[in-house]
């Protein structure tokens, strides 16, 4: 792995954890609260983090791929992208719920869509900033270099492991890694970087834009009708 490319992951660490610089700012220069002062203090850390490693990687992004797709074909395999991601993801869920017992339930998300209900600028990150920062990361820098060292399929499975740990929810590692897998797929494929993230903003926006406009109501019921799935397919 370059030099360059240990900068981008120090960033990316960075962009973590810096809204615990920014949020004592924003709580003592305004008339937020705590909880709204955090919220924000990591939207700027995320755009920093983003405008940081653009800067550093500007040569990089611009440089033509031989080989890689044309116009018409990242939109095709974007398309296409969103339904594969989604197929590999339903299958995760039926593997966890029905071999393992785990409900769909994701605390991950739920705190999420709490952040975004509270400041709805938030939903800039979990639809636009996320996606393309978790792209460059884990599709063209750890992806790319493992894929250089191995093969796909060891790339692919251990790049995969890697964002569905970082996420947090080992409960749901099988879902993470399933959709992670499907973006390294599409990168490889199109030899585009630009494809996995267009697909991972759409999975993220319709999830987003999905949840915001349920009510906890409708949420248990769509639980339910999972649930009943499980049943008809499984037994």
């Amino acid at each position: 792995m370059t030099k360059r490319y240990w900068s981008v992951l120090g960033v990316y660490l960075l962009a973590q954890f810096a809204f615990l610089i920014f949020t004592p700012i924003i709580y003592f220069l305004t008339p937020l609260n705590r909880l709204e002062a955090t919220i924000y203090g990591n939207i700027i850390g995320f755009i920093l983090g983003l405008m940081i490693i653009f800067y550093i990687l500007r040569f990089e992004l611009r440089t033509p791929v031989r080989g890689a797709a044309s116009t018409s074909e990242v939109i095709l395999w974007s398309i296409l992208g969103v339904f594969m991601a989604y197929f590999a993801q339903a299958l995760a869920v039926l593997i966890e719920m029905k071999i393992f017992g785990i409900t769909v339930e994701s605390e991950n998300t739920a705190t999420l869509m709490e952040m975004t209900r509270i400041a709805p600028l938030f939903i800039i990150v979990t639809t636009i900033i996320a996606p393309i920062l978790e792209e460059i990361v884990f599709r063209k820098i750890i992806f790319g270099s493992l894929y250089k060292r191995t093969n796909f399929l060891i790339a692919g499975v251990l790049s995969s492991l890697i964002f569905a740990v970082v996420h947090g929810e080992l409960i749901h590692i099988l879902i993470y890694a399933s959709m992670g897998f499907v973006f390294a797929y599409l990168y490889v494929k199109t030899k585009r970087i630009i494809v996995p993230i267009i697909v991972h903003m759409a999975l993220n926006t319709i999830a987003v834009l999905g949840q915001l406009s349920l009510s906890p109501e409708d949420i248990e019921n769509i639980r339910q009708q999972l649930e009943n799935l499980q049943t008809i397919f499984w037994g």
